[in-house]
């Protein structure tokens, strides 16, 4: 059984999003937000970066939503100091949940198979990445539902 947050990745993924694309979606829905401009920013690092050779798009996606709640967004304001550390815990955890393919690289987790994301392997590599997500920001005292305020 798909929980809420299963089903809308489900949802996404039907109506033609990316991995990427898809973590900030969820990300923004989790704040009760909407940013079409991220959103389409995010589709830059669909299939790794492009051409499959790159990082997963599910990785930097992750890695966009770190920042989306944890980094510099205007003048008058910093990053958060566990921003470092946050997105090194990412990594770490990611590297390791992908070592079963042989690597980050969206080619690596398709098996060479570039062009359409593989449905098992990455709705679940979605799925696992964002409830990482959500205990890497509850971890450091991030409100998931809260974000940043652009005030």
């Amino acid at each position: 059984m798909f929980d809420d947050t299963g089903l809308l990745l489900m949802e996404l993924a039907g109506k033609g999003y990316c991995c990427s694309q898809i973590m900030v979606l969820l990300a923004l829905d989790e704040m009760g937000r909407e940013n079409p401009d991220l959103t389409r920013a995010a589709a830059g690092l669909c299939n790794g970066l492009g051409d499959c050779s790159g990082p997963c798009g599910v990785y930097t996606g992750a890695s966009l939503v770190l920042g989306l709640y944890a980094g510099k967004g205007m003048d008058m304001e910093e990053s958060d100091d566990k921003l470092p550390l946050m997105l090194e815990e990412l990594r770490e955890w990611f590297v390791a949940a992908t070592e079963q393919y042989g690597g980050i690289t969206c080619g690596a987790i398709l098996d060479r198979e570039c062009g359409q994301p593989d449905k098992k392997r990455c709705s679940g590599l979605l799925a696992d990445t964002f409830a990482q997500l959500r205990t890497i920001l509850a971890d450091n005292g991030f409100d998931l539902s809260e974000g940043r305020d652009d005030a």
